[in-house]
């Protein structure tokens, strides 16, 4: 897949582990048409506005949902939900933490810049891929969004 084709699903992962483990498990749930992975926060932003090397990706073409991880190079998980968030083009965006850290300060902050969920990475295999499989269903099948003006 060309980086320019339509995406649905934005994983913003550092972690090429992770990253592999969450499109395997998009995969076994049949989720995994159109997926991008951006390795850091920078990345993920320029993906998202069509700026840098994405700037011919054409932004008509909404995501259907963004998988944040929150620790992030470059630039932060959280800021890049407070940038999703606070710009008029992608608020409504559905963007779902999914992290390792348990830590409230951290749940506390994503909530009040407008994350739509949050969940820990099972450190269980089995568990991952269920998580992630179920949490992509609902993303992309079952959840109705609102239309997104881009």
């Amino acid at each position: 897949m060309k980086p320019f084709d339509p995406i649905d699903i934005l994983i913003v992962e550092d972690n090429p582990s992770d990253a592999e483990l969450t499109i395997r498990a998009m995969k076994k749930g049949n989720l995994a048409n159109h997926i991008f992975v951006a390795e850091n926060g920078e990345e993920a932003l320029d993906f998202i506005f069509s700026r840098g090397k994405f700037s011919e990706r054409d932004k008509s073409k909404t995501l259907k949902v963004i998988f944040l991880d929150l620790k992030l190079p470059k630039v932060s998980g959280l800021e890049v939900l407070k940038v999703v968030k606070s710009t008029e083009s992608t608020k409504m965006l559905p963007v779902v933490i999914i992290t390792s850290s348990k830590e409230d300060p951290d749940i506390q902050e994503a909530y009040a810049l407008g994350a739509n969920s949050y969940i820990v990475k099972p450190v269980d295999f089995d568990s991952f891929i269920h998580a992630i499989s179920t949490t992509g269903l609902y993303w992309l099948q079952l959840n109705v969004p609102p239309k997104v003006n881009g």
